[in-house]
């Protein structure tokens, strides 16, 4: 049994500054000590926005390993945030963006140790978008939690933009990941046990989790309680509510086919109409 909780790996930008707050409470609620964050900051970015962002760290306790300001290419965020895991040593590290929240099946010691116990060196997730249960692009209170003002959740950034809504959760300290989390060379996550993720977005640890969108296996049945635009806009977007029972066998096959599907039969990421859109 792991002894000692990751260390958390994360680049953030200027984001919101209670979405900071809320993303930092619900890793300490993972169980989560360590936090290895590097601000990085463009130049149009006020300074007053800059400020808040560390005040926020430090009422939350978190000191910035380090604070940079420039242009954002291509590799900046690749390579801050192994600058991050070289920081952390040894061990485990949980790699999320600040609008990424990890729900797992159980304890995080667990599902370390089930990963180790079956030769696994990096766990996966599927991404998934959240969004208003009208479809909207709407403000949230901090009061209220992400979970109330985000009832939705599905493949957004996947189906509109043909994005890789794979990404890697938790990585071994000698392990390579490729830029933007979305895998690791020479490792494949095992399907069986996938992560899934949320907040603004939402990444979800295994297909047995109650909270299992079932957007994972595409569009779902709204609830009745529902308006008839919102039904439209979920089937649409393959949207799918936050299920409050155990998923089903059906469901825990159904999520390991949409990961497979999203992988394909040469390593590439498919949609649904099979044409490449990502090599992995």
């Amino acid at each position: 049994m792991l002894s000692t909780p990751p260390a958390l790996i994360s680049v953030i930008g200027p984001v919101e500054p209670p979405l900071l707050a809320a993303w930092v409470r619900h890793y300490r609620k993972l169980g989560i000590e360590r936090f290895l964050i590097a601000f990085h900051f463009p130049e149009h970015v006020p300074d007053i926005r800059r400020h808040e962002l560390h005040a926020v760290a430090r009422e939350v306790g978190i000191i910035p390993a380090r604070t940079s300001t420039g242009p954002w290419h291509e590799h900046t965020n690749g390579e801050l945030r192994d600058e991050l895991r070289h920081r952390a040593g040894q061990g485990w590290h949980l790699l999320a963006d600040a609008d990424e929240f990890h729900q797992y099946p159980g304890a995080l010691p667990q599902v370390i140790s089930h990963a180790e116990k079956t030769g696994h060196r990096v766990l996966g997730g599927l991404m998934l978008d959240r969004v208003t249960e009208s479809g909207r692009l709407a403000g949230w209170r901090p009061e209220g939690g992400l979970d109330r003002a985000y009832p939705l959740g599905g493949h957004l950034t996947h189906r509109l933009l043909r994005a890789d809504p794979r990404k890697v959760v938790l990585a071994r300290h000698d392990v390579t990941v490729a830029s933007g989390n979305h895998r690791s060379p020479g490792h494949r996550p095992d399907p069986d046990r996938l992560c899934k993720g949320a907040g603004e977005r939402t990444l979800v640890q295994d297909d047995r989790d109650p909270r299992h969108y079932a957007a994972a296996r595409g569009p779902c049945a709204a609830l009745p309680s529902r308006s008839s635009s919102a039904r439209a806009f979920a089937s649409a977007s393959g949207l799918g509510a936050l299920p409050r029972t155990e998923a089903s066998s059906a469901r825990a096959n159904s999520a390991r086919s949409a990961y497979s599907g999203c992988v394909g039969s040469a390593g590439s990421v498919t949609t649904g109409t099979g044409r490449r859109c990502l090599q992995a």
